[in-house]
């Protein structure tokens, strides 16, 4: 019967032989910098979400304005949230986090919107909460239990992303046609 533990000695002598690599130990079992660049490309698609929801909050008009524009006001919080995890895992993972205005769009898996009828705002944001979604989702099963712990983060984001796009599926619902 195989031992599934490496013996302790030998793991403390690792331990302080490979303390400057943090949390990342050889039992880490994911493509590092490929862990790191999808979550940077992760944080700019919070980032654009931030600011397209906080955009439409401040912009929304229309008969059913105040209580959309207080739904896209909570969802920019939550997403800020999200941006705030992705930067601080990119961190631990010994990377750092891009906060680039100059190419943010460019990283980010869902895109800035201007729109100014109510209807296409919430229809852009279902469209972008649906691309985060699915993209987490492919993420979840790429890490599989190569990083745990990145994994977590993950399906964090994509629980609160599906319910942000059943928020706005029942939004756009209600909207009169």
């Amino acid at each position: 019967m195989a031992e599934f533990l490496t013996d302790i000695k030998t793991i403390r002598e690792r331990a302080r032989a490979e303390i400057g690599k943090g949390p990342i130990t050889d039992a880490y079992g994911a493509d590092l910098e490929r862990v790191i660049q999808v979550c940077n490309e992760a944080l700019a698609t919070e980032i654009v979400c931030v600011l397209r929801y906080k955009r439409h909050h401040y912009t929304a008009t229309g008969i059913m304005a105040e209580s959309v524009a207080a739904e896209f006001l909570e969802h920019a919080t939550e997403e800020q949230e999200h941006a705030d995890r992705l930067a601080a895992r990119i961190v631990q993972l010994g990377g750092q986090p891009d906060f680039n205005p100059d190419t943010l769009t460019a990283r980010s898996h869902s895109q800035y919107d201007s729109s100014a009828d109510l209807t296409e705002m919430i229809k852009e944001d279902l469209v972008a909460e649906r691309i985060a979604v699915a993209a987490y989702t492919e993420i979840v099963q790429w890490l599989g239990d190569k990083d745990v712990t990145t994994r977590r983060v993950f399906e964090d984001l994509l629980a609160k992303e599906e319910e942000h796009a059943d928020d706005l599926k029942s939004l756009l619902e209600r909207m009169p046609r």
